[in-house]
């Protein structure tokens, strides 16, 4: 990210471009902590001696914590600040992955997964609301996106420090360091990110905007003054201030409901964004990939490998995203995307409706299996570059100030509900049909082109308060926010 102005741009401070790879973090903590689990869990299962329906009950577990715990994050960082919920989430991390890794029994195992979810849940939302508070309008896509950069990139490191351990041993399941094995380490391994994690939350300053909504002007003005050196400061204040004003929406502060179905339509905007993120059905390339691979001629052993590459893949994508965010805009990005998921899920259901045998032992004739394999990486490529970065951050930017922590928070855990849900029922579906589970995915798909077609307006530099005011309906009444001076 260069510091220095484009033609009629103000330069990026870099202060800025610091603390928000530094939020991003939280990405990284989320992206590694969801996907570790995918190199331990055979040696997970033999070592309890578990049956398949309590191995997949152990491993959904975590993302119901993250449900519970992406709803609770905005209530904890409206209350008491962005920066103490990081802390909580860092600790959440680190004595899960101890506990995780030095579990004596599957009910242990499940509870701090549980515990490990809770943590995902709060980065999942803290991260993206504190980057798109202390980001300037024009550099903010692409900041926001370094969210779902981290988690991709959490993704692969997960993925390679699995392979790494079970190589060195010779298989998850044996002894490595200390007579531990290695699936154990693959779980301890996230300790240290977590460490790093709580350690820089010590350093962040608090988000202005949560500075000013708390009637805090002056503390906000130091945070301005050290991120945005030389900008009118005054200007923001007043834009933040009067972008609050204009978010009072109804006589209890900051409250979500509304007359739609009881929340506020924007609230709902965000709400769909996330589960149709989920209902694509990304994570079943990632989670279930193994019978794909297998369908086209890979071996077993060359899965995890498959796994890494795949998350490179996703990781380089994501750096397009990024690129193009503040340059294209949202909305004709996320239309694209819908376009090549649509497609290529739709060539996965042709293709697999050609299959041939059940179960696991299933093969694709003539050219069906290439085909089946390149849909699926376009459907990579055409998600990472869109629906994965961007959806963090239109929920980063489309809440009204009082109520973006804990809208975001609602968003969230609706995202992961819906990821627990399409991670559980794909084997079920699977077993049915594949070839209509995968054109399930492709209809919504389908169905996420025309909701950001006739629901999502594009807010490409747009100040927050102004972006917040396209999804605010007209005529509500506002009520005059105190200032620092005056009671709350």
């Amino acid at each position: 990210m260069s510091n220095s102005s484009a033609e009629g741009t103000p330069p990026v401070s870099r202060k800025v471009v610091g603390l928000a790879v530094a939020g991003a973090v939280g990405g990284f903590l989320f992206g590694f902590d969801s996907s570790v689990v995918n190199g331990a869990v055979d040696a997970m299962k033999d070592e309890f001696v578990l049956s398949e329906a309590v191995t997949g009950f152990a491993v959904a577990i975590a993302l119901l914590g993250c449900a519970l715990g992406a709803y609770l994050a905005g209530k904890v960082a409206d209350r008491y600040g962005r920066i103490p919920a990081m802390k909580i989430g860092a600790i959440l991390f680190l004595v899960s992955s101890l506990g995780t890794g030095l579990a004596f029994s599957v009910w242990d195992l499940i509870f701090w997964r549980l515990v490990g979810g809770l943590g995902i849940g709060l980065a999942s939302v803290i991260a993206p609301a504190y980057i798109s508070e202390i980001s300037p309008r024009h550099v903010r896509g692409r900041l926001a996106s370094l969210q779902q950069l981290a988690i991709t990139t959490g993704i692969f490191a997960a993925l390679l420090s699995d392979a790494l351990l079970a190589n060195s041993a010779g298989s998850a399941a044996n002894d490595f360091w200390l007579g531990i094995e290695a699936w154990r380490w693959m779980f301890i391994a996230c300790a240290l990110p977590a460490a790093v994690y709580g350690l820089i939350a010590y350093r962040l300053p608090e988000s202005p905007r949560f500075l000013v909504l708390n009637g805090k002007d002056k503390e906000a003005r130091k945070v301005f003054d050290a991120i945005m050196p030389g900008e009118d400061i005054e200007r923001h204040i007043r834009e933040i201030r009067e972008g609050i004003q204009e978010d009072e929406l109804s006589s209890k502060k900051g409250s979500l409901r509304g007359k739609a179905f009881g929340l506020q339509p924007v609230v709902w905007i965000g709400i769909i964004l996330s589960v149709l993120q989920q209902f694509v059905g990304i994570n079943v390339i990632f989670y279930y990939s193994t019978t794909l691979w297998k369908a086209v001629g890979f071996q077993e052993k060359d899965s995890l490998t498959i796994s890494v590459a795949t998350s490179v893949t996703n990781i380089l994508v994501t750096l397009v995203a990024i690129a193009l965010v503040d340059r294209v805009g949202r909305r004709p990005i996320l239309l694209t995307g819908s376009i090549g998921m649509a497609v290529s899920l739709g060539v996965m259901a042709v293709a697999f409706s050609s299959a041939t045998g059940t179960g696991t032992a299933i093969s694709l004739p003539g050219g069906w299996g290439p085909a089946a394999l390149v849909a699926a990486n376009v459907f990579v490529i055409s998600f990472g570059a869109s629906w994965g970065p961007l959806v963090w951050v239109l929920l980063g930017e489309i809440f009204p100030s009082r109520i973006r922590a804990r809208a975001l928070g609602l968003a969230a855990a609706a995202q992961w509900i819906a990821n627990f849900a399409i991670t559980l029922s794909f084997p079920v579906m699977a077993a049915a049909s594949l070839p209509l589970t995968y054109a399930m995915y492709a209809a919504f798909a389908a169905a996420s082109f025309f909701f950001v077609m006739f629901k999502v307006p594009e807010t490409n530099g747009m100040s927050l308060e102004q972006a917040e005011t396209l999804f605010v309906p007209k005529g509500v009444p506002v009520t005059p926010l105190p200032t620092a001076d005056q009671p709350k």
